[in-house]
Formats: structure tokens, sequence, C-alpha cells
């Protein structure tokens, strides 16, 4: 792989990344690409294991998903339930052995920043399967805590609320309205800032853009 500028800055700050999660007592690792990430991602997750995921793109975008739903996996599978099954199937999700998950922003510390709109995705990581793997891009890596909240509320949700509809206002504005409408993907902020019990959260972070 080339050194360029970028490469090489995105390798600095990822090792600065990983020493502070590690010393949050997350597990974590730098991956230059998404092929790097996409294999160290599977050797977290062992084989047999039953495997749930919240809304992730990043984990679609380094074939992660491919992966589980043609490896040797038992599978919670909300995206295959019946409409009438979803919200009982994603319940099954927190007593999952491992569940994927994305960062809507990390900060620089250390510290892991989650929006979500019905609260399943965040509620996994809080608590429930005995394993979480979060992947992220590079590109979420926020300055601090405060710039991290900014870019999960400012960057990340209005991205994502374009993929659901509905009638928040960022959908039509691209821009948070800090709305208080019925579909609001932001019902629940998560800090996730020390990992309890230690090792409990993995974290893959990839030296590209990916997700939003």
């Amino acid at each position: 792989m080339d050194m360029t500028p970028k490469t090489m800055r995105n390798e600095k700050l990822g090792a600065k990344v990983v020493k502070a999660l590690e010393s949050r007592h997350f597990g974590a690792y730098y991956c230059a690409t998404k092929e790097e990430g996409l294999k160290k991602a599977l050797e977290l997750i062992p084989e047999g294991s039953t495997v749930a995921w919240g809304g992730c793109m990043t984990a679609q975008q380094i074939g992660l998903m491919d992966a589980i739903h043609s490896g040797g996996y038992r599978l919670i599978d909300r995206d295959a339930a019946l409409p009438e099954e979803k919200a009982a199937v994603m319940r099954q999700a927190l007593l999952a052995d491992c569940f994927i998950a994305g960062a809507n922003a990390i900060s620089e510390d250390g510290e892991i920043v989650n929006v979500d709109g019905n609260g399943n995705r965040v509620a996994a990581i809080a608590y429930g399967p005995e394993r979480v793997i979060i992947v992220a891009g590079i590109n979420k890596v926020a300055r601090d805590l405060d710039s991290a909240v900014v870019r999960a509320r400012t960057v990340a949700a209005p991205i994502n609320k374009q993929r659901f509809g509905g009638t928040a206002p960022c959908l039509k504005t691209g821009s948070c309205g800090n709305c208080k409408t019925e579909d609001c993907i932001c019902c629940q902020i998560l800090t996730t800032r020390v990992c309890r019990p230690a090792g409990r959260i993995q974290v893959v972070l990839i030296g590209e853009e990916l997700g939003f």
C-alpha cells in the first residue's frame, strides 16, 4: 500500500485513537483498508456464534454482512422478519453472542457516540449481547466529545434520515432541526466512555472514509 500524506496521517491518528480506546478498556484495532478491517472483524466473531446487528452501513461496505450471511453463524436477522415479527426479533438481538454496530462518532480521546431513533442499537451497545463489534471509518473521528456529539447529530443523523423518510425537518433541510417529531432519529444519544466489562466492546477502526 502506497503511503500518501493522507494515509500517513490516518495511521497516526488511528494509533492515537486506538490507544485512547484501550485506556478506556475497549478492545481496539486500526486497519488501514476495508479488506484488513473485514478480516479483523471476522476474527473477533467465533464461528457458531449467534449474531445480530443494528443499522451499520460500514459493516455492509466492508463486506461484513455478506460474510456473516454466508458463514457458519446463527443469525438473528431482523431484516428477514415479517413486519409483525420485527419488534420481537429486535428484542432477541439483546441476547445475541455478538452484536455488530457502527459508531456515529468517536472522540480522539476514545469516547464513542451513537444516536438512535428506536433505541434498539444503543440498547444493545450498552447492555445485553455478550460481545459488541463496532466498525467505523476514520471519518468518524472527532476532536473531542462535544465535537463527536455535534457530528452525530448534524452529520450522521441527517444523512441517515434520508434513508428512512418521515417528517423530521432534517429530511427536507439536510440540517438538524433539534426536532421533537414522532419519527425523530435522535431520540436517544448514547456516549460510551468506558467499556464495562473490559473488552466486551471491540472497535475496528478503518483508515478509509466509510459510512456516514
